[in-house]
């Protein structure tokens, strides 16, 4: 074995999103494309010598090969360990649980999260600090930095390592141990939660439906609800992670997990249903014929975190995107705690949850957590209702009424429409930001709007600002419309329009979420033109 010095020049467009790069596989199967990247994290990271690294990925096509080429240039840099998932399985927030566990100086999560796999699907790389969450800025803008200007990479000549058999080897002087990938995350799992009531519960004929997606949180699921938790064989589907996700679109929405949806709306549907993501840190939790928003769910897990073990002593705080609902807000006041509002993006909550200002976070796409690690992690919002089904002994639809008539509803939906021309969307955004000064104070049928801007968040515990995250309309009511453009897509832009109104009055709280919201999508569009200037009648997606 040997370090190679490989001269190479550098990629355009090597910036990382709000979840790191994501580019088609295509984009990475490019000589050199994947190196160049990696080869600016190590740089960033500096001398490398004593530290260990955590890696691994959801699975997609491409995240072996990538896995292997990561190993050689990781020993080539002088990683002391890399801690690796078998079969190079790794979710999200097992790897963030991982990092934390064994005190790993950062990691290496390959993934697309939600978006589609496959040879013609997308890839993604992300760099994980050692608080176990992602990459603040000041990181991901060194990275970037280093990608433009690239004039070679360094990568050992070793061969591949066998990724399926637990236990260690050596690539160079770096020792790399092959994991369970699993067994740690489970371990956190069963201190936070109490799995005696669960199993009761499974036990007394309780029955359930998880969705795996064929994506990563298959395995984990299966090993704790079925494995530990004791619930029959098959209730959990779709189990096995497949490089193409079996032809399904991995984002946990009622859209993309349709056939979750229409089991929930039969007649034999069963009591609960859930499903999780492409990387395993996203989760949909369905009651029958109800759907729970997002937005909701996080507000109901704060409203109740007191009935699960690793939160008897109460939350300290909620973080919530800026873009989500603000039903977390009225639970917070409730309980006296602060509720923080942050930009889109996971990472902006890591500084709240490492200064013991937030218990929970959520955001608006299906993602929840906790201070358990630094990730949404969607196997845990899943166990965390299964606690609180178990204590209540209630139905989701019951928790959920209940919630609505003590708090009120949020009535919330998000319309994307996606791989819109980048150029249009710009311009929309550009459009409404040029008339935000004369938007307050104006009238739209029983709407009066209160503010306009342009959201700017300043971090309260390092004091950085992060400012251009999304166009707010807020009415004098409280109704909100929100337009952003998402970093998580691989061609064109997304636009993403968030609509919400507050409904206080319990008789009103059975109207169809788009009847609700009627009124304020058609302002929207009178203020925005987003038909006109994206050339779209409908959106790609409604959630």
């Amino acid at each position: 074995m040997t370090i190679q010095t490989i001269a190479t020049t550098p990629f355009a467009g090597q910036r990382p999103g709000t979840s790191g790069l994501r580019k088609k596989v295509t984009e990475f199967q490019q000589p050199g494309y994947l190196e160049n990247f990696v080869e600016a994290i190590f740089l960033t990271l500096g001398d490398c010598a004593g530290r260990t690294l955590v890696l691994g990925g959801d699975g997609r096509y491409f995240n072996r090969q990538a896995i292997q080429t990561i190993l050689r240039m990781a020993a080539a840099h002088g990683v002391a360990k890399i801690l690796v998932g078998r079969g190079g399985i790794l979710s999200t927030p097992a790897v963030s649980c991982v990092i934390r566990k064994h005190g790993a100086f950062g990691g290496i999560v390959l993934s697309a999260s939600h978006n589609p796999g496959g040879p013609d699907g997308d890839f993604g790389i992300k760099y994980n600090i050692g608080n176990g969450g992602p990459a603040p800025e000041k990181i991901t803008e060194a990275i970037f930095a280093h990608t433009k200007a690239l004039s070679s990479y360094r990568i050992s000549d070793a061969g591949p390592v066998d990724l399926d058999a637990i236990g260690t080897s050596r690539i160079e002087d770096m020792q790399v141990e092959v994991i369970d990938p699993v067994a740690d995350y489970a371990e956190l799992m069963g201190r936070l939660f109490d799995f005696d009531a669960i199993r009761a519960l499974f036990a007394s004929g309780f029955t359930m439906r998880f969705d795996g997606m064929s994506a990563v949180s298959g395995p984990y699921a299966k090993a704790i609800i079925e494995g530990m938790l004791g619930a029959p064989a098959g209730t959990v589907v779709n189990a096995e992670p497949r490089e193409d996700f079996g032809g399904h679109h991995p984002d946990p929405n009622p859209v993309n997990a349709a056939e979750l949806i229409a089991l929930m709306d039969g007649p034999d549907a069963p009591d609960f249903g859930a499903a999780s993501d492409g990387d395993g840190d996203r989760n949909m939790i369905v009651g029958r014929k109800l759907a729970v928003s997002p937005s909701d769910s996080l507000a109901i897990i704060a409203a109740n975190a007191t009935v699960a073990p690793g939160y008897r002593a109460g939350i300290k705080g909620i973080a919530r995107s800026m873009p989500t609902s603000q039903a977390a807000d009225r639970v917070a006041a409730a309980l006296g705690v602060s509720c923080f509002e942050t930009p889109t993006g996971w990472k902006y909550f890591g500084n709240l949850l490492d200064a013991g200002l937030a218990t929970l976070c959520g955001e608006e796409s299906y993602g929840t957590g906790s201070d358990h690690i630094r990730e949404k992690d969607g196997v845990w919002a899943v166990l965390f209702w299964l606690n609180l089904l178990a204590a209540s002994g209630k139905s989701v639809n019951q928790i959920v009424e209940e919630h609505w008539a003590r708090f009120g509803r949020n009535y919330y939906s998000r319309h994307d429409y996606e791989a819109v021309d980048a150029g249009a969307a710009e311009a929309m955004m550009q459009a409404l930001r040029d008339q935000l000064d004369t938007l307050a104070g104006r009238q739209f049928g029983d709407f009066r709007v209160q503010q306009a801007d342009d959201f700017a968040y300043t971090d309260p515990v390092d004091k950085s600002v992060s400012s251009r995250q999304g166009i707010r309309i807020v009415m004098t009511d409280g109704s909100r419309i929100v337009l952003r453009l998402s970093g998580t897509g691989t061609e064109g832009a997304t636009v993403r329009l968030y609509l919400e109104r507050y409904e206080a009055d319990a008789s009103r709280h059975g109207l169809a979420t788009q009847e609700a919201l009627a009124p304020l999508i058609d302002i929207a569009e009178q203020v925005s033109q987003l038909k006109q200037r994206t050339g779209r009648e409908q959106p790609s997606v409604v959630t």
